[in-house]
């Protein structure tokens, strides 16, 4: 089992930025791809970003392509969502995801990730 803990969320302005952390714990989680994914009110969950296992393959979102960037410290068994030139339309409740892979390239979809945190909220005020 592991476990997945989200971190950093808060309420800035637009152009601010934020880094998220996600801390996982439990089994190896260094051979576990990460992914972000963020539902705002009214809306379905979606795709955000998302980091192989070596951290050596990333991808994103087009809507965050530009601004966010996803990363990951192994040795802290942590990941994180540095997002830039934050916007109204990225409030939302930002979700982390694990899933065990040492696939080169992440998944982007929901359902392929097993273990998921407890979300942590982003609000942008204009």
């Amino acid at each position: 089992q592991v476990q997945v803990v989200e971190s950093g969320g808060g309420l800035v302005q637009a152009g601010d930025s934020l880094r998220l952390s996600c801390t996982a714990s439990g089994r190896t989680v260094s051979r576990y791809a990460m992914g972000w994914f963020r539902q705002a009110p009214g809306k379905e969950r979606e795709f955000v970003a998302a980091i192989n296992w070596s951290g050596t393959s990333t991808t994103y979102a087009d809507s965050v392509k530009g601004r966010f960037t996803i990363s990951r410290d192994n040795a802290k068994n942590t990941a994180y969502l540095r997002m830039n030139s934050l916007k109204p339309d990225d409030t939302a409740v930002y979700y982390c995801a694990a899933r065990s892979s040492t696939n080169y390239y992440p998944k982007t979809e929901a359902n392929d990730y097993d273990y998921w945190g407890q979300g942590t909220q982003v609000t942008v005020s204009s």
